[in-house]
């Protein structure tokens, strides 16, 4: 014991000496460590890892819809970066999340507007004086998500103004190799919608001669590309390929990119409803009616995004099996209802949901003998519900066995 303690002095001035080396050492090491990271990121924020790692778990909060503590992270990275276009562009974000589960809700369309000039703004103010790249690509973004949401609103002259803006920057933005996957984003979304634009909106049409020609199928291969390459966009990236591969008939891919989304934003209305229409789409019935039940529930217990759009998806799915699967009546019944109310609420009584539902309560209205109720619920899909669609074909030919079926009663 004394040993030890006869050399334990010399030993603490040894350690005690070599201490202002060993920090000397550690703030060299930091310092080429910030050299590296500076040169890496070539010194735009959306690049630094700090950054990336800081907005990450706020972005992901914001699609699984915990809102507050998304905000407050998006907050302290505007405390942090007052002059820079981020944490303003991630604010506007995260008000079209809000909007996302009912697209007819213009109570967060100001804050949206104001957060994405905010963003252009700052980044005007880069651009101007270090045409950074980095600039560029959040004013193509913003003016993206501005033009979004004019469209969804339907001022196509501000949409178009946002769009042609949005290109312009996007063009701008492309000197900088590094933010090819998010830049492709974009390419995507235009590739893809200017077909979609094309054949649905023939009004539209004359100021597509205003942009350049597109490739469909590219677009959806360069979206699938975001969807696993991107940092920032690839959420968006799989938002979008969720309603292409529907409008596309590919269910199955519709699935498991439904799957995979719902799995990492399990409280995310717009993917829980989305797996729960895939899953019906291919069939999968005990999981289609797992998560609807889930999607009803979650709308009686007030969850933050769930409402009315979601609970049309999940009353008229489970209508559905009850009726066709189940052959109970009552419970088909009250879900088909289920699926009206949600849809006035919503003002979508267009949707093929609500006319499917009505003519599922024709049917039952059929099977149980009540003929004149039958008539009606097809007298009403016939009259209202798009003559193409086939519930309206349906309707015509159930309204005829309706009317012979009341005639022999008679």
């Amino acid at each position: 014991m004394e040993i030890k303690l006869k050399f334990l002095p010399r030993k603490l001035i040894l350690i005690f000496c070599f201490l202002p080396l060993a920090f000397s050492s550690q703030g060299q090491w930091w310092k080429k460590t910030e050299e590296a990271e500076k040169e890496r990121s070539k010194g735009m924020l959306l690049l630094t890892s700090e950054v990336q790692i800081e907005a990450t778990s706020a972005i992901n909060q914001m699609y699984n819809f915990k809102f507050p503590e998304a905000e407050r992270e998006f907050n302290y990275l505007k405390v942090k970066y007052p002059n820079h276009p981020l944490p303003d562009f991630l604010l506007g974000l995260m008000q079209w999340w809000r909007i996302v589960p009912n697209t007819g809700n213009e109570v967060y369309d100001d804050r949206l507007i104001e957060y994405m000039d905010s963003s252009i703004d700052k980044a005007e103010k880069i651009w101007d004086e270090s045409q950074n790249p980095e600039a560029a690509f959040f004013m193509a973004a913003a003016y993206g998500f501005k033009g979004r949401l004019h469209a969804e609103r339907k001022n196509w002259t501000r949409a178009t103004l946002s769009a042609k803006n949005s290109l312009k920057y996007l063009e701008l933005s492309r000197e900088f190799a590094d933010f090819s996957p998010e830049l492709m984003f974009g390419d995507g979304l235009y590739n893809y919608y200017y077909h979609f634009i094309k054949q649905n909106f023939p009004l539209l049409r004359p100021v597509l001669w205003l942009f350049p020609k597109a490739n469909k199928q590219m677009g959806i291969q360069q979206l699938e590309k975001v969807s696993y390459q991107a940092f920032y966009t690839r959420t968006e990236a799989r938002y979008f390929l969720l309603q292409i591969y529907g409008m596309e008939n590919m269910p199955d891919k519709a699935y498991d990119l439904a799957k995979y989304t719902h799995e990492n934003f399990p409280d995310n209305p717009f993917f829980h409803r989305y797996l729960a229409r895939s899953a019906f789409m291919v069939g999968k019935l005990d999981e289609a009616m797992s998560l609807s039940k889930d999607i009803l529930a979650k709308i009686a217990a007030h969850q933050v995004g769930y409402e009315s759009t979601s609970g049309r998806y999940a009353s008229y799915i489970l209508g559905y099996y009850q009726l066709y699967v189940f052959k109970n009546f009552e419970e088909a019944k009250t879900h088909f209802n289920q699926c009206l109310t949600f849809s006035k609420e919503t003002d979508s009584m267009d949707s093929g949901y609500y006319w499917a539902s009505v003519l599922g309560l024709a049917r039952i209205a059929f099977q149980e003998g009540k003929y004149d109720a039958a008539v009606d619920y097809c007298k009403e899909v016939m009259d209202k519900a798009d003559r193409k669609s086939a519930q309206h074909t349906e309707a015509k030919k159930l309204l005829s066995e309706a009317k012979k079926a009341r005639r022999k009663r008679k």
